[in-house]
């Protein structure tokens, strides 16, 4: 789910690195690109050992560790590389993330509110923020919190993603709020028909209506 908007966030964000660095870093943000998360995580570990302050290195590093799903080493380095910049809400993005695939709820959810309250208002990533944030919610059985993390989602992108609408729709379903379940399913359905959750989803609430 986060692999392509990282890409782009690496390619907004820019490096400014020294010209062989520059080639190795091209090479590690190429090989993630490409899903090849082994070789970019030996190239970025190879990068850190020669200049262990490179926070860009740490970065990628960890991105890849989490796509490979190596969740608690992808913790390890971001804590390692927040004593080299602990402001930077990329590390932070990627401690909550971790956390969260690990089942760190209440970790998860601290670095998440962190995000947020750190990151421009202009990142493509606070709505996957809100996703996550929604998703520990509904772990956690507590379904109002988890119907605004998820409205908050939904209301960022609000044409993007189908199944974000369903989650959206389960949260509210489950929290009793019935008829704006109904909307948050026949919005999933729009923009796509056949997504099972919500047509389920929207046959539960509909009964539940009437």
């Amino acid at each position: 789910m986060f692999f392509f908007r990282r890409i782009a966030v690496a390619a907004a964000l820019g490096i400014s690195l020294s010209v062989p660095a520059v080639a190795q870093k091209i090479d590690a943000l190429e090989l993630y690109r490409n899903g090849k998360y082994a070789e970019a995580i030996a190239v970025c570990k190879q990068e850190i050992q020669q200049n262990p302050k490179n926070v860009n290195s740490y970065v990628v590093l960890c991105w890849s560790l989490v796509s490979n799903k190596q969740y608690a080493e992808a913790e390890a380095r971001a804590i390692e590389a927040r004593n080299i910049s602990s402001t930077d809400t990329r590390l932070i993005e990627i401690l909550a993330e971790a956390k969260y695939y690990q089942g760190k709820n209440d970790g998860a959810l601290e670095y998440f509110q962190l995000y947020l309250a750190n990151a421009s208002q202009n990142s493509k990533d606070i709505g996957y923020a809100y996703l996550y944030m929604g998703e520990i919610y509904i772990r956690q059985a507590k379904y109002q919190h988890a119907d605004i993390a998820l409205s908050m989602a939904v209301h960022i992108k609000p044409v993007e993603y189908a199944t974000w609408w369903a989650r959206c729709g389960y949260a509210r379903e489950m929290a009793g709020a019935y008829a704006s379940a109904l909307v948050a399913y026949n919005k999933a359905l729009e923009l796509d028909k056949s997504l099972a959750d919500a047509i389920r989803g929207k046959d539960r609430v509909t009964a539940k209506l009437q």
